[in-house]
């Protein structure tokens, strides 16, 4: 009995369940309620195409990374080369203020041997007319010896005879002193000579040194060149790959777009094929009941939704002190920063000439005063001391960058531990950083130890 009337109730329950749906389905005036769209669905074609502009995309963007990497590549062999040629004008500058020096001094020693050979040939001169005098006032009281007045006025031959010597002995040593005066003059104009010579080549020097810096500003200007043209380049190849960038992310937006699109819609058709097997197990089971009222629509279940860092010290913290101060080419003495100068390409074009700071060589000048006074120039300053092989290096060594002694264009100072103080390159500033050893010379120059 029991039973009966549960079965009973499960049936005015179904009636009343297939009601609902009916209601669910049908307005008040009986006709069907609008059922939402289903989701866009793209087609297969869509997707691969989209696929494939993504690929073609993502085929670019290799491309020009690589290109890319091959450019930078470029422009720090570059940016090596800038520097290297910046370090031989300073070289040459150096050669050419050395040589000036040389000239003047040679230009001194010729003026002052000059003024000697004339003077001595002065001296000559007044000699020879002394002389001329001498015998010509001998030559006219007839006698070649002197005065025929000091003859007559002698009281015995014996004096006679003195005054006779006396006379010859005076002309001799006229003639012995003309002599001596006329070897001092030979000598002299030798001296001249010498000086001259010394000169001349002091000069064709300077012209030399003059013509070598003229190359190397025409070279550093040639580097600077191609370092802007290698530099724009970089920035177009930049700028195109940020383009394809944005344009690879867009089409695999799309993609991801269309993908999500189709998924949406194989959601979407899943979970209508459920609720419409639902509807048809709930119109059968209703079917089968038309003692119980007619049919009814199952109530509804929830859908799951898609889860969804003059001692060694003492040079080291010189050199620290300087920390932040500019770069400036061609800047820095022993007594500290100075004005930079100008180089008619990197320097000029940072305004070095207009900052008071330090270049590399520079720095290292200000850092060693107290030891001993360096050039303004890095080749010369890897010659300046003892070498040591960079597995001995130590705190206060100089660390120097290039392929040969002749072709160094940086120089840094090691603090240990790695790290190293340096004052880099045109707008940047004196700083502490790791040790490059890219490029680096297989030795270090010790100054003090």
């Amino acid at each position: 009995m029991r039973g009966e009337t549960g079965s009973r109730t499960s049936a005015r329950r179904g009636v009343t369940i297939g009601a609902l749906g009916v209601a669910l389905l049908l307005g008040v005036t009986g006709t069907a309620i609008a059922v939402p769209p289903p989701p866009p669905n793209p087609s297969d074609s869509e997707i691969n195409s989209s696929k494939a502009d993504a690929n073609a995309k993502a085929g670019d963007v290799g491309r020009l990374t690589n290109q890319l990497a091959q450019a930078e590549s470029k422009l720090s062999q570059l940016n090596d080369e800038v520097e290297l040629k910046m370090e031989e004008a300073n070289k040459a500058r150096v050669d050419a203020e050395t040589a000036q020096d040389e000239a003047a001094q040679a230009d001194r020693e010729a003026q002052s041997a000059r003024t000697e050979s004339d003077a001595a040939q002065a001296t000559i001169d007044k000699a020879r007319a002394d002389l001329d005098k001498f015998a010509a006032a001998s030559f006219q009281q007839g006698s070649t010896v002197g005065s025929v007045s000091a003859y007559l006025t002698a009281d015995s031959p014996k004096e006679l005879l003195g005054r006779a010597q006396m006379l010859d002995a005076v002309g001799g040593s006229r003639l012995n002193a003309l002599d001596t005066m006329k070897r001092a003059q030979t000598e002299k104009s030798n001296k001249d000579a010498t000086a001259r010579k010394k000169l001349e080549i002091a000069q064709e020097r300077k012209r030399a040194a003059e013509a070598a810096k003229h190359e190397a500003d025409n070279a550093q200007s040639a580097a600077q060149h191609a370092q802007d043209t290698q530099a724009t380049q970089n920035g177009l190849l930049e700028a195109d790959k940020t383009n394809v960038e944005k344009q690879l992310f867009e089409a695999q937006q799309k993609v991801s777009g269309l993908q999500g699109q189709r998924q949406r819609y194989e959601d979407w058709k899943a979970q209508k094929a459920r609720e419409d097997e639902e509807r048809a197990r709930q119109a059968a089971l209703a079917a089968s009941r038309p003692s119980q009222g007619g049919g009814g629509r199952p109530s509804s279940r929830p859908v799951q939704s898609a889860p969804a860092g003059s001692s060694v010290e003492a040079v080291v913290q010189r050199a620290l002190s300087q920390l932040g101060l500019p770069y400036a080419w061609g800047g820095g003495n022993g007594s500290g920063p100075t004005r930079g100068i100008r180089d008619g390409g990197t320097a000029d074009r940072y305004g070095d000439y207009m900052k008071i700071g330090f270049d590399c060589s520079g720095l290292m000048i200000y850092a060693f005063a107290g030891v001993r006074s360096l050039p303004h120039y890095s080749g010369y300053q890897y010659n300046a001391g003892r070498k040591v092989p960079l597995s001995q290096m130590r705190r206060g060594d100089m660390l120097f960058w290039g392929g040969s002694a002749r072709g160094i264009h940086h120089v840094a100072m090691y603090l240990g531990n790695g790290q190293m103080v340096e004052a880099p390159q045109s707008g940047l500033r004196v700083r502490i950083a790791p040790v490059r050893y890219g490029g680096i010379m297989p030795y270090a120059t010790r100054l003090i130890g």
